[in-house]
């Protein structure tokens, strides 16, 4: 396989950070931790080094294009292990054999966790489903504060990254779209209220409107259908978080939608391939 230097160092996690402030939400803990991790990450490696990846001479694949397709079932699978709310998910996962199983079922793309401390994801991962899936687009799932970890998404092999709307102010929102359009990236805004789509820019590709709170961790998939209307049309929108039966995506989709990121409804069950093409089957 193909291997990227930079997948192998570790990151620095802070035990003691949920203890610090208890009006810190799950956001602001999770926001709080990932800049200590992206300072250790470029002490141990720089722009320079990430650019050398051999990951930077492909052309990305377009997750915009993959959704907007004729046919296309507009499933976004995910792959995770672990999250804050539900905790272990699936520990004896494997990236490789599960993403082409969601690739195999119909997939238009897919989603990776990099973020170990809360999700269990890795760049590893990440490198393992880009190897193994050539053709498919592939979101970096992480929470982006900084430009460095674009960097490092193009390194990983990802095509597109995920911005948080919550997590950014418009203008640094704004600053990495730019950094991942100059990369070659889409960039999926992820969003929970009307207030946070007026931080979108036109530069941004995908909206997606996470269904689950991320202060409380509560999930409503009507989050989507209120917001529906709200997003302008050039953005593809995709709906986020908490899509369990294929009769969601009916609903989603005539009030807009072209992407549904799934991930837990697939890793919770003993065959997630499995899983991903039954609920895919349905669909047609």
């Amino acid at each position: 396989m193909l291997r990227v230097r930079v997948t192998s160092y570790g990151l620095t996690r802070n035990p003691n950070l949920a203890t610090r402030n208890k009006n810190m939400t799950i956001l602001d803990q999770i926001n709080e931790n990932k800049r200590t991790e992206i300072a250790e990450a470029k002490s141990r490696v720089s722009v320079e080094e990430l650019m050398a990846s051999p990951y930077f001479k492909r052309k990305p694949n377009s997750l915009k294009a993959a959704l907007l397709a004729e046919g296309a079932s507009g499933v976004i699978a995910e792959f995770k292990t672990k999250s804050p709310s539900k905790g272990v998910i699936n520990e004896t996962a494997e990236a490789s054999e599960i993403t082409v199983a969601y690739v195999a079922a119909g997939a238009s793309g897919l989603s990776v966790l990099t973020d170990d401390h809360f999700f269990g994801g890795s760049f590893e991962n990440l490198a393992k489903a880009r190897f193994a899936n050539p053709e498919t687009p592939i979101l970096r799932k992480d929470f982006m504060l900084d430009p460095y970890q674009i960097y490092e998404a193009r390194a990983h092999g990802a095509d597109v990254i995920l911005l948080i709307a919550e997590s950014l102010t418009k203008e640094l929102l704004l600053e990495l779209t730019l950094k991942a359009k100059e990369l070659g990236l889409e960039v999926l805004v992820e969003v929970h209220s009307a207030e946070e789509l007026e931080k979108l820019n036109p530069q941004v590709d995908l909206v997606g409107v996470n269904n689950r709170n991320l202060k409380t961790f509560e999930v409503d998939v009507q989050t989507s259908v209120r917001l529906s209307k709200l997003i302008p049309d050039p953005f593809v929108k995709i709906s986020e978080s908490g899509i369990s039966d294929p009769e969601s995506i009916a609903q989603l989709r005539t009030a807009g939608f072209k992407g549904f990121l799934i991930g837990e409804t697939f890793m919770k069950t003993d065959d997630p391939g499995k899983a991903c093409k039954e609920f895919i089957d349905k669909l047609k």
